[in-house]
């Protein structure tokens, strides 16, 4: 996502190192919904991961710094029953259809439920769901 001059996915500090030689990215004013509450906070990303997150984190001038200014910060959502319709059903949907309008949602985790044909409720039968990619 852009807002300005920045780019707000975490992927923002990969995108750029020489610019950010850390990997490190501050989102300071943000409303965090996390665990049935909303709270003011910062939250410092080191690569992939989250590394703190407070009230006001103090940061040096080798981070990349984005203000949320306060827009709220959720964690990516799980779907737990998704129908993805592969194998066997594909005239409905498929993997590569309902994958990208999950992340577009903000989903980051699925459930897929075997109602497919063949039914896909063995390990051996969930490979056959995305051949070569399982």
């Amino acid at each position: 996502m852009r807002r300005g001059n920045y780019d707000t996915s975490l992927a923002y500090c990969r995108k750029r190192p020489g610019k950010n030689k850390l990997n490190k990215l501050l989102i300071s004013n943000a409303r965090l919904i996390n665990e049935g509450e909303i709270r003011e906070v910062d939250v410092l990303v080191h690569g992939e991961r989250i590394e703190k997150i407070d009230a006001q984190i103090a940061v040096d001038d080798s981070v990349e710094v984005i203000d949320a200014d306060g827009r709220y910060l959720m964690p990516g959502m799980i779907d737990d029953q998704v129908h993805f319709r592969e194998p066997g059903l594909t005239h409905k949907a498929d993997f590569a259809t309902e994958s990208r309008a999950a992340a577009a949602g903000g989903v980051t985790s699925f459930m897929d439920m075997p109602n497919v044909d063949p039914q896909t409720t063995n390990p051996g039968r969930a490979g056959t769901q995305i051949p070569g990619r399982c």
